[in-house]
């Protein structure tokens, strides 16, 4: 009996051992020219920009993991001469941030005031942590959404009605607009009848790229790297705040953009995702979401 079950047990051993390897990678990242990099490339180059963009999909958690690697990178690699910024909080709210980093008020006070998204905890949370323990300037880049939201109602012309101190919150008035940027001229053709005819919604997104590359020009380190954290939108194809950042507010800026994309198959870029950044992070489709 006990030899019938030592054969036994050998045989499935000896299957086992002959089945392939069952690898299960989560991410790949790739150079603008499609070649597969690791993240260290990616770090090493990060560190030579003067501003870089990390393009998210926000409900991605391997973005977000290695957002907080780079964050670390850059900081060992700079001396500690960083400067975070993120989509995800409102200029209105820098008094509050800036509060918070210097252990003015208290954790709960700053998260109940301070309008974060409901993946603050799990996604946004570690990067200010990073910051207030590191003591790293983090700027409030967005604009506050009731402004956007006006732009979307009334176009540009709502914010020139705005009281003086609310204009400090958004990028210098007049705001320069091109609606041939293929990004806002596609979202016009989404609207499409919807829209009525108005152009308000590419206009909404453009004070809100405009309003960041303005609050990250205002804020760039002398000799360290601006980090910013933005949904991948507002940075592909070195559009959106780009345009913004390097047509009117910081020409001179070296700028280094990583955008963030899903396929089924990580050992190649597929070809709509060509292009769009120095670098791309691609992540396995079927990747758990945080929310």
């Amino acid at each position: 009996m006990f030899m019938r079950y030592l054969i036994a047990f050998c045989c499935c051993f000896s299957l086992l051992s002959t089945l392939p390897a069952q690898d299960l990678p989560a991410y790949q990242l790739f150079n603008s020219e499609g070649q597969p990099v690791d993240f260290q490339e990616m770090a090493k180059a990060s560190a030579e920009a003067d501003v870089v963009f990390f393009g998210e999909l926000h409900n991605n958690p391997i973005a977000h993991w290695l957002q907080l690697e780079l964050t670390q990178a850059l900081y060992d690699a700079k001396g500690g001469e960083l400067v975070l910024g993120a989509e995800m909080f409102e200029s209105d709210n820098q008094l509050l941030l800036n509060e918070y980093l210097k252990g003015q008020i208290s954790e709960k006070v700053f998260e109940d005031e301070a309008r974060v998204w409901p993946n603050y905890q799990t996604d946004y949370k570690p990067l200010l942590s990073f910051a207030k323990e590191n003591e790293i300037p983090f700027v409030a880049t967005n604009i506050p959404r009731r402004y956007a939201n006006l732009v979307f109602r009334s176009g540009f012309g709502g914010l020139e009605e705005l009281s003086d101190v609310a204009k400090v919150y958004t990028a210098p008035l007049p705001v320069a607009y091109d609606p041939e940027l293929p990004g806002y001229k596609k979202m016009t053709e989404m609207m499409g009848s919807h829209g009525g005819g108005s152009d308000n919604l590419p206009k909404a997104q453009a004070i809100k790229d405009a309003t960041m590359a303005y609050f990250i020009s205002q804020n760039l380190p002398g000799e360290g790297v601006f980090l910013h954290i933005n949904g991948s939108y507002h940075s592909d194809d070195k559009e959106g705040i780009i345009w913004y950042l390097l047509e009117e507010y910081a020409p001179d800026a070296r700028v280094l953009t990583i955008t963030t994309v899903e396929q089924s198959e990580l050992n190649a870029l597929e070809e709509d995702h060509q292009g769009k950044a120095d670098f791309t992070l691609v992540v396995n489709d079927k990747m758990t979401k945080t929310y």
